[in-house]
């Protein structure tokens, strides 16, 4: 009990600013139904909460929601050990680096949602495989920037004194860098988890993948089901928050590296 009280006491101004953003986002889509007066372009809340709960016994909806989170998180994972491999290597070479730092650029400014089109041609059709990939081409940059920034702001002193003592590569790699590096990366995992959701699911909408709930989004769309379509829409920020969430947590893991 001690424990639940302490929990509250120290997020209270978190949970607080949440109930009142809850409250205002609430009063604005209240204000624009009323305003517009078209349950097609904005469905009314309580249709919304129908939809929203009803789809929990829906076997379709669990099974696109566990689509679109497992190309999430594959996408993710390789996104994060390719970013760790390329950013031991250019913070070990500078050659490394320079090499690498043109190929993130092109990989960074690609237009995701024209690239999952023509990898939908190149994967003949498969429509499950398209949005992973364009997910992995906004993480992998992402997640590199955030392991070379973390390698830039390593002690000056430190990076010198491992080469004046003639330290390997190998122990400076995994006894100076990589600790260094990964807790800040872990830290972030919830942030880029979420954002590889909202990335998947706007390509599944664009490829109309079957199993995932850009797929559904799409459907609802076509069929003017506004109030599935908004339900849909809450339910993909919902996961996207319970992951940033449950994902932020690794920081815990990390207070050892630091």
């Amino acid at each position: 009990m001690t424990a639940l009280k302490n929990f509250f006491k120290e997020r209270k101004f978190n949970i607080l600013g949440s109930a009142i953003a809850i409250a205002l986002m609430w009063l604005v889509w209240i204000t624009a139904y009323y305003s517009v007066g078209n349950k097609l372009i904005v469905p009314s809340f309580t249709e919304t909460a129908v939809c929203f709960f009803k789809n929990f016994a829906s076997a379709e909806f669990w099974a696109a929601l566990g689509g679109s989170l497992l190309r999430t998180l594959l996408a993710f994972l390789v996104s994060l050990l390719l970013a760790a491999v390329c950013a031991a290597g250019a913070s070990l070479s500078k050659t490394v680096k320079a090499v690498l730092k043109p190929i993130i650029t092109f990989v960074r400014v690609l237009p995701t949602l024209a690239v999952s089109l023509i990898i939908l041609k190149l994967v003949q059709g498969d429509r499950s495989v398209s949005p992973a990939i364009v997910t992995f081409l906004v993480l992998f940059p992402a997640i590199y920037a955030q392991l070379i920034a973390e390698a830039e702001g390593l002690d000056g002193g430190l990076a010198e004194m491992a080469r004046v003592y003639n330290i390997s590569r190998r122990d400076r790699l995994f006894k100076i860098y990589l600790p260094h590096m990964l807790p800040a990366t872990l830290s972030q995992c919830g942030a880029n988890i979420s954002l590889g959701l909202k990335v998947t699911v706007s390509a599944e909408v664009l490829v109309n993948t079957a199993k995932g709930l850009g797929g559904m989004l799409q459907e609802s769309s076509l069929a003017a089901e506004t109030a599935q379509l908004a339900a849909l829409t809450v339910s993909a920020v919902i996961a996207g928050l319970l992951l940033d969430i449950a994902f932020s947590q690794l920081k815990r893991l990390t207070r050892k590296w630091c």
